[in-house]
């Protein structure tokens, strides 16, 4: 967050963290500590309300994407072969930080021959899938039209570019009911498990964006569905952050039949291959 620059975020995170119960006194004093400096250095970031004279003065600063396009814009003047350096970082493995900030200062740049790289990238390279989908998500932002065919894991995907959701509000409303039912179950007594479910339910939907499995998911309307992926979904948080499986009792928490055994084993099958595969490329 802090390498993004979305220093509200990180302030809200660490309070929220500050307010979770067990863990070791050293880290709340670290999350602190943090928090204090962050709110020194960036005094103005994640204040969402503003004050009634504010809105004039907003109206009149640039905004943040076009304070962000100015300064990428500014450098591509000073180097004419920027937008080439920043193609080369964006491909560097392993994938990191510095892939995603660089794809997003592609983002602001002109240019057809740049859209063009960033397809034959995707065409001819295996890439990780989170990868692909941020690639995804900048040829959406730099208004590239049309379709490409990649492979997506083992599959071989059609994605419609102009489709491609930029934030998880723009994903069919199916996607977002699945952390609902968790919210459910554990949002209360497990607060700490509840935010990690959803981090990894949205980078999970992004790395299987375009695929059987996530056409699965939004094209059923129905409710065993996401009970199935809820509870994929908080069996694999509950092992990754206790390391102990008690999927009989989180079945029954969301009422997975014998009957949905099968697809539960499926679903619960996709996420362990992709909390396994890490970020790896």
């Amino acid at each position: 967050m802090l390498e993004n620059e979305r220093y509200g975020e990180a302030m809200d995170l660490l309070r929220f963290l500050l307010q979770c119960q067990g863990q070791d006194q050293r880290h709340y004093d670290e999350w602190r500590a943090l928090l204090e400096w962050l709110e020194a250095a960036f005094p103005h970031s994640g204040q969402g309300k503003k004050g009634p004279g504010d809105a004039e003065e907003a109206a009149e600063e640039p905004s943040e994407d076009d304070m962000k396009r100015q300064n990428v814009r500014a450098k591509l003047a000073e180097d004419r072969f920027y937008a080439d350096k920043l193609l080369h970082t964006a491909q560097q493995e392993p994938f990191s930080e510095q892939n995603l900030l660089a794809l997003e200062q592609l983002s602001y740049l002109e240019g057809a021959d740049i859209d063009q790289a960033l397809v034959d990238w995707l065409q001819s390279r295996p890439l990780h899938p989170l990868l692909q989908f941020r690639v995804l998500q900048t040829l959406r932002k730099r208004g590239t039209q049309g379709s490409i065919e990649l492979l997506r894991g083992q599959e071989r995907a059609d994605i419609d570019l102009e489709a491609v959701p930029l934030s998880p509000e723009e994903f069919p409303p199916q996607i977002g009911l699945i952390t609902e039912r968790v919210a459910e179950q554990t949002e209360v007594q497990e607060p700490t498990l509840y935010y990690f479910a959803q981090e990894m339910w949205t980078q999970f939907i992004m790395a299987i964006y375009g695929t059987d499995d996530y056409y699965s998911i939004v094209d059923e309307h129905d409710d065993e569905t996401i009970d199935i992926w809820a509870a994929a979904l908080h069996q694999i948080v509950s092992e990754t952050l206790t390391g102990s499986r008690s999927d009989e009792d989180i079945r029954h928490l969301y009422g997975v039949t014998d009957t949905m055994r099968f697809r539960f084993e499926q679903a619960y099958r996709t996420m362990r291959q992709f909390a396994a595969a890490g970020t790896d490329t």
